[in-house]
């Protein structure tokens, strides 16, 4: 019977996760194949890395298809990406975690495409007065994926049960994301007024920052504005 390399890699990523240095050996254990199979399918460890990583992305790929983050409201659409990538959180803990995977260019090309999909979101989120405008998209798109890691280690430390994940991600990731309604209520009252003098210009905050997460000419921008992989 063949063997399924998807489920040898998230029997991998189970192993790894908990024990970055264990053996190859004990790795083909937990997938049930013997290490002559193992490294049939993937050629030394450093290999065995690569493919973990990719499926991780493939999967939030996937995630953020199912969700159809480009799509609607944006609060609904990120409540949609939790119950979508929660089931994979391991995979994205191996991921945030795997230093490994840092120096792997396919890897960290893959991760700009799906990390920017993340930052259109909240950028859109922002333009529609649903998340903070004083804390970045980039910024949000970085927490929120290391969020779902934490999930993923806290579901296999025990320390969270798996009917609870996807509530736990929203409400606490929402809980700091989400405008706050007096914010939404003033930027309302606002929207049909004029700039009184000396007043800070409509749409743009005192610290200089628009509602959509740019920054205004004159002010410098002390946020970063690239994301790590």
């Amino acid at each position: 019977m063949a063997t399924d390399r998807d489920t040898v890699l998230e029997a991998a990523v189970g192993v790894l996760s908990r024990r970055p240095s264990a053996h190859l050996d004990e790795i083909a254990r937990a997938a049930g194949i013997s290490r002559a199979t193992l490294h049939r399918l993937f050629p030394g460890r450093e290999a065995l890395i690569r493919e973990v990583g990719l499926l991780g992305l493939r999967r939030f790929a996937a995630a953020l298809d199912t969700a159809e983050v480009e799509q609607g409201d944006a609060e609904a659409a990120l409540r949609r990406l939790v119950d979508a990538s929660v089931p994979d959180a391991m995979l994205c803990a191996f991921l945030a975690g795997e230093n490994q995977l840092y120096e792997n260019d396919d890897i960290n090309d893959l991760w700009e495409v799906q990390i920017a999909r993340l930052h259109a979101l909240f950028l859109r989120g922002q333009q529609q007065g649903a998340f903070r405008i004083e804390l970045s998209a980039a910024w949000l798109s970085e927490a929120f994926f290391d969020l779902v890691a934490g999930v993923g280690w806290a579901i296999q430390d025990g320390r969270l049960a798996p009917r609870d994940a996807a509530f736990s991600l929203a409400e606490l990731f929402l809980g700091g994301a989400l405008r706050r309604p007096d914010a939404r209520t003033a930027a309302a009252a606002s929207a049909g007024s004029t700039t009184a003098p000396g007043a800070t210009p409509h749409g743009t905050t005192a610290h200089g920052t628009t509602p959509y997460g740019t920054t205004s000419p004159s002010t410098a921008d002390h946020r970063p504005d690239t994301d790590k992989p």
